[in-house]
C-alpha cells in the first residue's frame, strides 16, 4: 500500500515551489510527501528546509506514493518513465516538464499520464497552472490534480498541444515580469530614487496592478485608461513605451518561448 500521498521525482526549483505552496496552505502534512533527488546537497537541503522525506531512489517514490509528479528536466522525462517501468503501471503520473507531449509519455508507460504546467510563484500559493489530461486520465485523476494546483493558485484546463503556449506565458512568464520590474526600478533610479526604494516600489506596484486586474474583471485597456489622462505623466510614459515597442517585445518573448517548447517536443522522443 502507498505510504505517501504525493511523490515527486526531482526536487529542483519548480518541484520545490509546488511543495512549499502545498505545505504553506496545509494541503497535506509534510510527512505525506516523498521526493527523490540525485543531488546529495539538494537532497539534504530539501529535507532540512521542508521537513519532507527525500530519497536518492526514484523507484522508492514510484512504489510508495499514490500520485507521482515528474519534476525533472525535459530531456530526462522519458528515460525516467522507462526506468520506472511496471512500478508506475496504472498509477497517476503528472509531468511538470515543458516540451514532452502526452502521446510520447504514454508510449513508454502504462501509467495514467497528465501534464501540469505551473510556475515558481506556486511557492507562495500564487501559482498559475494549466492541466491537460491523457487518454487514460480518469475523472478522479482530474479532480485530484485540480485540487492540488487549485490550492496554490489559479488553474485552467487546456489540451496537450496548448501546453507549449502555457509554458511560455505562465511558466517562463515570471522571468519576463522580473525583467519588467528590474527595468521599472532602473527607471526610478535614473529619475532620482535610490536603488532599494525603486525596486520596492516597482515590485509592489506590479503586485497591486496584477491583483487589481484579477479582482476588477476589467480589461487591461480599461484599467490603463483609468490611470492615463491626456497630456499627463502616464500618457507620456506610454508614448515612450510605444515608440520603443515595449509591448511587442513582451509578446515576442512569449512567442519565442512557445516555439522553443514546440522544438523540444520534437527533440525529446
Amino acid at each position: 500500500m502507498a505510504k505517501y500521498q504525493l511523490g515527486l521525482i526531482g526536487a529542483g526549483h519548480l518541484a520545490g515551489s509546488v511543495i512549499r505552496g502545498l505545505l504553506k496552505v496545509n494541503f497535506c502534512p509534510a510527512n505525506a510527501i516523498l521526493a527523490s533527488e540525485p543531488n546529495e546537497e539538494l537532497r539534504r537541503s530539501r529535507a532540512s528546509e521542508l521537513h519532507i522525506d527525500v530519497t536518492a531512489e526514484n523507484a522508492q517514490v514510484a512504489e510508495q506514493a499514490e500520485a507521482i509528479f515528474i519534476g525533472v528536466k525535459p530531456a530526462i522525462v522519458l528515460p525516467v518513465l522507462r526506468e520506472l517501468g511496471e512500478s508506475i503501471a496504472g498509477k497517476l503520473v503528472v509531468s511538470l516538464a515543458a516540451g514532452i507531449r502526452i502521446p510520447n509519455m504514454e508510449a513508454v508507460t502504462s501509467a495514467r499520464v497528465m501534464r501540469a504546467m505551473t510556475n515558481t510563484p506556486s511557492a507562495i500559493a500564487r501559482g498559475a497552472t494549466a492541466i491537460a489530461p491523457g487518454t487514460r486520465t480518469t475523472e478522479p485523476d482530474r479532480e485530484l490534480v485540480r485540487s492540488i494546483f487549485g490550492a496554490i493558485g489559479v488553474i485552467v484546463d487546456v489540451r496537450d498541444d496548448q501546453i507549449d503556449a502555457v509554458t511560455a506565458l505562465a511558466g517562463s512568464g515570471p522571468a519576463f515580469i522580473y525583467s519588467v520590474i528590474e527595468a521599472l526600478a532602473k527607471g526610478g533610479e535614473r529619475a532620482g530614487l535610490d536603488a532599494a526604494a525603486g525596486l520596492k516600489l516597482a515590485a509592489q506596484m506590479t503586485r497591486g496592478a496584477a491583483e487589481l486586474a484579477l479582482a476588477s474583471g476589467k480589461s487591461p485597456d480599461e484599467l490603463r485608461r483609468e490611470v492615463a489622462t491626456p497630456g499627463g505623466t502616464t500618457a507620456a510614459g506610454l508614448a515612450a513605451m510605444e515608440k520603443l515597442g515595449a509591448r511587442e517585445a513582451v509578446a515576442a518573448a512569449v512567442l519565442a518561448a512557445t516555439e522553443r517548447g514546440r522544438e523540444m517536443s520534437r527533440e525529446f522522443l
